[in-house]
């Protein structure tokens, strides 16, 4: 019965940390001041979420680790600590997102940065889909609508110039040109009147002196 109790438990804490990462401070898990100039490097490259462990190695009566507020942070201050630990091998889970600030407990240790920000995102067992799968009710989108052409140009805007002059066309039937033959002379002038009196009178008398000699 012990036994099966015992590969229960195993078996439940297989799944608690089944998507938890235990990570050592520093890379190598040494908290100490000769190591500290890694940490601020080392904490930027991690990728922490709750439910992870760090693990700080460290000589118990030495040295320790205190989690603190920003401003105990920045200041150095261990007066107040939100938790303190000095067991020499500090194993700290990661219980909620955003940065968790850890010191050593020796105040001149902590002014020459054995000091750490540990930024904790998400849940790792969190496997959903950061996308949204779209509704069933939603309405499929519209197609685009194609590009609106500008209209075409009028017969107003782009006017036709006037008509160039046209050349005078030839004159297909010209008049013709009096010809003159030489079978044809023109009439002779027609006697004036006078001259018609004179030969009526002369004809006259000859013919009545005629008349007489007989």
């Amino acid at each position: 019965m012990v036994t099966l109790l015992g590969l229960f438990s195993l078996f439940l804490t297989t799944i608690q940390t089944g998507y938890a990462y235990q990570f050592k401070v520093g890379g190598s898990g040494d908290w100490s001041l000769a190591a500290s100039s890694s940490y601020d490097q080392w904490a930027q490259k991690g990728r922490f979420q709750t439910g992870d462990t760090v693990l700080f190695n460290y000589q118990a009566n030495e040295d320790s680790v205190l989690q603190v507020t920003e401003a105990d942070y920045k200041n150095c201050s261990t007066a107040s600590p939100i938790a303190k630990y000095s067991d020499g091998h500090t194993m700290i889970t990661l219980n909620q997102s955003g940065p968790h600030y850890f010191i050593s407990g020796v105040v001149d240790h902590c002014k020459n940065h054995e000091k750490v920000v540990i930024i904790v995102l998400a849940d790792r067992s969190n496997h959903t889909s950061d996308t949204p799968s779209p509704s069933p009710s939603a309405s499929p989108p519209l197609p685009a609508s194609p590009p609106t052409l500008p209209p075409a140009p009028t017969s107003e805007q782009f006017a036709s110039p006037p008509p160039a002059p046209s050349a005078p066309e030839p004159d297909l039937n010209p008049a013709p040109t009096p010809a003159h033959s030489d079978e044809n002379p023109p009439p002779s002038p027609t006697p004036s009147g006078a001259s018609s009196t004179v030969m009526d009178l002369f004809c006259f008398f000859g013919a009545f002196g005629g008349f007489f000699l007989l």
